[in-house]
């Protein structure tokens, strides 16, 4: 019983981790339609970007995260305004070659300018523990779950009160509408897709701190992000996060009781049921 209590804690700290990496990819595909393959290599930079603040400039990586961000953050606002917004509302297949495409040259790149090596950032508490009876609680493991609530609860509240928010709710429902209303399109799904990158920054930054780095991570985040927003549902920042904390528990679960190697079986599994038997996610808006 201790074992299954730990393993359970485990799964619900990585589960926070995962849905904070989905939280950027739902909200663009939600709103752009763009379903963004590239959305894994933009974490993985997150990480690298937080590695340099830390190694080189001491700053702590969860302080860090605002920077990683904000730079992530107009990142994607650039690519959008400049070469996405192309392909904004076209087909489905238009949208995943450039992302694909730009998913490579993002890997590349970061294997130019970082070499293959693996990275972790260690600061001084990365080994450091509580210990809640028999269970014990990772200290970096526990920042990054909280760290990872706040922005998707502060996400699902920014959607709900704000100003901007509330437009951007608007265009993801009826675009025609939005525009009669003052909306200008270009710069708010330039502004949505920076938002989105800047979560997918922040969650490379999280990812740092509890896992290895390197140029190829990308396309396996993708996967799990895309898993855990179909899971969680599209429409909703709170069923992303259960989204990741039912697939941080499952997999925790199954490389408990079955393998390290059927984790992720286990993971895809879930999303092959959830597909079946709730299109819309488990809280997502039905028909």
């Amino acid at each position: 019983m201790d074992l299954l209590a730990q393993i359970l804690v485990n799964g619900v700290l990585l589960g926070g981790l995962y849905a904070v990496m989905a939280l950027g990819l739902a909200l663009v595909w939600g709103v752009l339609n763009i379903v963004n393959l590239a959305h894994g290599a933009f974490i993985m930079l997150g990480g690298y970007l937080s590695w340099h603040l830390y190694n080189y400039l001491g700053i702590d990586p969860f302080l860090g995260l605002p920077i990683t961000a904000v730079v992530m953050f107009g990142l994607g606002y650039v690519l959008q305004r400049g070469m996405l917004n192309l392909i904004v509302r076209a087909p489905m297949f238009n949208t995943l070659l450039i992302t694909f495409g730009l998913e490579v040259v993002l890997t590349y790149l970061a294997q130019l300018a970082f070499s293959a090596d693996f990275r972790t950032i260690n600061p001084s508490y990365a080994g450091s523990s509580i210990a809640l009876g028999p269970v014990v609680v990772p200290v970096a493991r526990l920042m990054a779950f909280g760290v990872a609530v706040a922005l998707t609860v502060g996400m699902w509240l920014f959607l709900l009160h704000s100003r901007l928010g509330r437009a951007i709710r608007a265009t993801a429902q009826n675009l025609v509408a939005a525009r009669l209303y003052g909306v200008e399109p270009r710069h708010l799904y330039a502004i949505t897709f920076g938002i989105g990158i800047g979560l997918a920054g922040a969650a490379g930054g999280l990812y740092g701190t509890v896992s290895q780095i390197d140029p190829y991570i990308g396309a396996t985040l993708t996967a799990k992000s895309f898993a855990i927003a179909i899971i969680g549902g599209l429409d909703n920042p709170l069923g992303v996060l259960v989204g990741g904390l039912v697939l941080g528990i499952i997999e925790s679960l199954t490389v408990l009781y079955v393998g390290a190697t059927f984790g992720d079986v286990a993971s895809f599994g879930v999303l092959v049921l959830v597909l079946i038997f709730r299109p819309s996610g488990l809280l997502g808006k039905t028909a």
